[in-house]
């Protein structure tokens, strides 16, 4: 059994407005996120950890039909970690893997999603990712630049993010009782020294940050 925890519980500083609430499209973010999910065949339950607002949106959503795998709306913590902690615990007792996924993402294929899910069976910890294409530079406070970066073998992070439940609760466990503060999954994993493996994102699978991103994003839609 596979369950997916969306993670929808940040404050949306940047955007000015809730960025989960916002049409794409016509429709929103949160919402096209979750019919992916829905739509993936290796999904059996949608768990979402969220505020208040997007609490109440999501029931209407769920009222109207349509996202019958989501069993869950569960309120978010102060930090992501305790959001997706407190995920981890509201999945079944016989989910045997967890993805986590941001709710900012509502380009995310239910392929992709398969394609990960299968690779964290025989891997145990994998991360949807896309290797670094762009050239980096690194500069200093005046913003002067001083040095290039080399790309090779270097990785840009998207989610999901994908574990076995066993190893997904034996690192959020370390992490709360470190008082850790790890901003992804792949992080909380390290954190008790298990290899993380990337599996490649063909796909534009960007995470909505500014309010520009809805129009680029809209451009990749089918």
């Amino acid at each position: 059994m596979t369950s997916a925890i969306i993670v929808a519980a940040g404050s949306s500083r940047r955007m000015g407005f809730n960025k989960l609430l916002a049409p794409l499209a016509g429709v929103p973010v949160l919402r096209r996120t979750l019919e992916q999910f829905q739509a993936c065949d290796d999904v059996d339950e949608i768990l979402v950890v969220t505020g208040d607002e997007v609490a109440e949106q999501i029931e209407l959503w769920r009222a109207k039909g349509g996202l019958t795998k989501l069993v869950a709306v569960i309120p978010g913590g102060a930090e992501r970690h305790f959001s997706v902690w407190a995920g981890i615990r509201a999945c079944s007792p016989q989910a045997q893997i967890i993805a986590v996924h941001d709710g900012a993402r509502p380009l995310i294929s239910p392929m992709q999603i398969s394609k990960c899910i299968a690779s964290a069976r025989e891997k145990q910890a994998v991360a949807c990712a896309r290797p670094m294409t762009e050239t980096i530079k690194r500069a200093d406070a005046s913003g002067k630049i001083t040095e290039s970066l080399d790309r090779n073998g270097v990785w840009v992070m998207e989610t999901p993010q994908v574990f076995t439940k066993e190893l997904l609760v034996s690192a959020y466990e370390a992490v709360i009782r470190d008082a850790a503060l790890v901003t992804d999954e792949v992080s909380a994993v390290q954190h008790v020294g298990t290899e993380v493996f990337v599996v490649e994102n063909t796909s534009p699978n960007p995470k909505i940050t500014f309010p520009a991103d809805l129009t680029q994003a809209e451009r990749f839609l089918p």
